[in-house]
């Protein structure tokens, strides 16, 4: 069995001290300070109930906060860490508001493991997982897909960070040389078709153009942290310095691409593993899917729109507890 931790960040946007400290920085770095970027839906105690009934196997849980805590979480649980900002980002990074700066320095929490599992607080368990959909013989499980970056016009940030993610790639990797050295894992058969296709497009252009990573639980291992700080020290330092996210980033997914490019990883259709929703005012496939627990994880995305929050809310904590009525031993009441 492999020893695979998991690592889950959460912030309590209603905290009054938190929403002090961000006004403090936002006048200073405005970047990505959206409301949706922050705002809880109450359905962090179905994410704990979600592992402790389909992943029992995991060793370890690291919660990782600002410094506030729900409520009703059993701190007590032997599997659950609690561990703030600063107990493992540099100090001359905090306090920061810019999940990057977090996500890249997970390497330094003390007492991980090697394997770990990275979850956002929108992504869910709701049926069966094991290891093996993670990590196979201590490597990830994952897809190696190339898509052009697009020019989102929407979104002031994030297409220059998939872009900047592609920049620090096309430094250290010779896009035809690459798929020559791994060409079983960038056309494997379980691939999707249709990222299969644009993998045989992309053979025509000789320098990257992006890449598709799955937005959900990401597989990782300390030691690509390890590699990548050792070789973009200055460029990751500066991200992380940023108190918000910036357009100067890179994210999380450059570890991932980083990792594949490297050879590092079992190619699976990870699509099959992770459901993507983004909340709107129609969610009637997302609720079914909750309740009738069809598909291994979902990842629900906070929209980019204007919504009904309250109405909303209320319909997706409905779908939780009928999917997860029982607490957990990760919860106090």
């Amino acid at each position: 069995m492999e020893c695979v931790d998991f690592v889950i960040t959460w912030v309590d946007g209603e905290d009054k001290e938190w929403q002090m400290e961000k006004k403090r920085y936002s006048c200073i770095d405005v970047n990505d300070d959206r409301e949706e970027r922050y705002r809880d839906w109450g359905i962090l105690k179905y994410w704990f109930r979600g592992v402790e009934r389909y992943a029992p196997w995991v060793n370890k849980i690291y919660f990782i906060t600002w410094g506030h805590i729900p409520k009703w979480l059993n701190t007590g649980n032997p599997k659950l860490r609690i561990i703030c900002h600063s107990d493992f980002i540099p100090e001359k990074y905090l306090p920061t508001f810019n999940s990057h700066t977090i996500e890249l320095n997970f390497h330094r929490i003390k007492g991980l493991s090697e394997r770990f599992v990275y979850f956002n607080d929108d992504m869910f368990i709701i049926n069966n997982v094991s290891e093996r959909d993670f990590f196979r013989n201590g490597i990830p499980v994952d897809m190696l897909a190339l898509q052009p970056v697009v020019a989102n016009k929407d979104n002031n940030v994030m297409p220059y960070i998939y872009l900047n993610n592609a920049m620090v790639i096309a430094k250290y990797f010779d896009k035809r040389e690459n798929i020559r050295k791994h060409i079983n894992k960038y056309f494997h058969v379980g691939y999707p078709f249709m990222y299969f296709f644009y993998n045989m497009l992309e053979c025509l252009y000789p320098r990257f153009t992006g890449f598709y990573t799955v937005h959900g639980a990401s597989p990782l291992l300390k030691k690509t942290y390890l590699e990548l700080w050792y070789k973009e020290g200055e460029l990751l330092d500066k991200c992380c310095l940023n108190k918000f996210r910036s357009k100067e980033d890179v994210s999380q997914y450059l570890l991932r691409e980083w990792q594949k490019l490297m050879g590092n990883f079992v190619p699976v259709n990870v699509k099959k593993l992770s459901w993507y929703f983004e909340l709107k005012e129609d969610n009637e496939k997302l609720y079914k899917v909750l309740k009738r627990h069809s598909h291994k994880m979902v990842c629900i995305n906070d929209a980019n729109e204007t919504i009904d929050y309250n109405d909303i809310k209320r319909r997706l904590i409905e779908s939780f507890e009928t999917a997860f009525p029982d607490k957990c031993s990760y919860e106090l009441y």
